[in-house]
């Protein structure tokens, strides 16, 4: 057996020597073939290294690219939060003009990647009405007797209009021989809107300062302030500064008028403006009367900003007021929750003792602004809208943003302000 494996091996080895013998073309060619093989094999490995390299470079460059969009959009941010400053420099207006360059030359996708300190996509984006509609009230050559409508001031440029506009025509309506100018004590807001829209509004400063070049005799001031705060103390400690340039100087009452003593201190101002403000509240709510809102189950909250000076008593006060008128289902909020009483937590508290089921919140403020569309009737968790909706606690809950200052009541509470001083 072992044998015939020996001698079959041998002839399988004779045969294989024949056959390679005999086809010499043959075999060179099947080794050429194996070397185009081995050549293909190596191409495509080539091909397949550079398919990658192209691909890393792609992303590579898409990573560049993302990178530069980021750059670019932080370079903006850090533009806009160097105006979202209260001082104004030399440089502010170049400032805002650089920032305002930059955003447009953003790329849509750039412009979502703008955030900083206070810097966001809304800063320049945000659609708040027609700023062509509004008045700076910055010209010269006016005459001797000026009437000064200071307010804080606001972004929003259909607030601006209806709310702060609405009060400086009123007081200029009712006095044709006085030329009405206007000042912002908000530097923040000043550089928002000229960054923006290109309007120039002038600071506490650069108004008195105008006055003085206008050749201003006779001065009146009017804050359009809601009560004597912190606000109506840096204005007062402005105009003293420029008392001496002018032969007569009168700061007029905020819209509250005097502060009072403590909370059971009402007056003729604090009745006018809770009377002026519900009746709109609750026209536009579409009820017929507050009672009708009452039997309905609704309440009205009317959110003020609040503050820590001491003339928070204000806001108590106003809510003494609604109790003495009756007024039994509107609630006095503020944003800020000073005095304590005002906070959200215990107005829904105070709600709930009611037996209220429904809520309409509404701005115990001149213009409805930033607090009003976002603090106030925002989409975000912690605006008040959301915190009553969250809690289960109402049938419904509305907002009405709606600043005080375009209420005509309110503007001739203002007017008659204006009046008392000048006499």
């Amino acid at each position: 057996m072992k044998k015939k494996c020996i001698a079959a091996l041998l002839t399988g080895a004779l045969i294989c020597c024949t056959v390679l013998t005999g086809c010499g073309g043959d075999a060179q060619t099947s080794a050429d073939g194996a070397a185009q093989t081995e050549e293909q094999s190596d191409s495509a490995a080539s091909d397949q290294e550079s398919e990658a390299a192209a691909e890393e470079a792609e992303g590579a460059s898409a990573g560049e690219e993302t990178g530069s969009d980021q750059e670019a959009a932080d370079n903006v941010a850090a533009l806009i939060d160097a105006i979202y400053v209260q001082t104004r420099t030399e440089d502010t207006d170049e400032q805002c003009a650089q920032a305002k360059a930059a955003w447009d030359a953003l790329t849509d996708a750039q412009r979502e990647l703008v955030e900083g300190e206070n810097a966001d996509f809304d800063y320049f984006s945000r659609d708040t009405g027609d700023a062509s509609k509004d008045d700076p009230r910055n010209q010269d050559e006016i005459g001797e007797k000026e009437i000064l409508v200071v307010s804080f001031g606001t972004s929003f440029n259909d607030s601006r209009v209806d709310d702060i506009k609405g009060i400086e025509d009123a007081i200029q309506e009712a006095n044709p021989d006085w030329f009405v100018r206007r000042a912002f004590t908000a530097q923040i807001i000043i550089n928002h809107v000229q960054a923006r829209d290109g309007e120039f509004i002038d600071n506490m400063d650069q108004a008195l300062e105008r006055a003085v070049q206008n050749g201003v005799k006779n001065l009146v001031v009017q804050p359009t302030h809601l009560m004597h705060g912190a606000e109506y103390d840096e204005l007062t400690e402005s105009v003293e500064a420029y008392r001496d340039k002018f032969e007569t100087v009168k700061i007029a009452e905020p819209l509250l008028g005097e502060v009072g003593a403590d909370a059971s201190v009402i007056n003729a101002d604090k009745e006018a403006v809770a009377k002026a403000v519900t009746e709109e509240a609750v026209r536009d709510a579409g009820y017929d009367s507050l009672e009708a809102a009452k039997e309905d189950g609704a309440a009205f909250v009317l959110l003020g900003h609040g503050t820590s000076h001491t003339a928070k008593v204000s806001y108590t006060q106003m809510q003494s007021q609604m109790k003495e008128l009756g007024y039994d289902n509107v609630f006095i909020g503020t944003v800020e929750g000073e005095p304590e009483e005002t906070s959200c937590e215990a107005v829904m508290e105070a709600l709930a003792e009611a037996g209220c089921t429904k809520v309409i919140l509404r701005p115990l403020m001149v213009v409805a602004g930033d607090h009003a569309n976002n603090d106030m009737a925002g989409e975000e968790e912690d605006s008040w809208a959301s915190i009553f909706k969250a809690s289960g606690s109402f049938e419904s809950v509305k907002t009405q943003i709606v600043g005080l200052g375009r209420i005509d009541a309110i503007q001739q509470i203002y007017v008659e302000h204006t009046a008392a001083v000048m006499k």
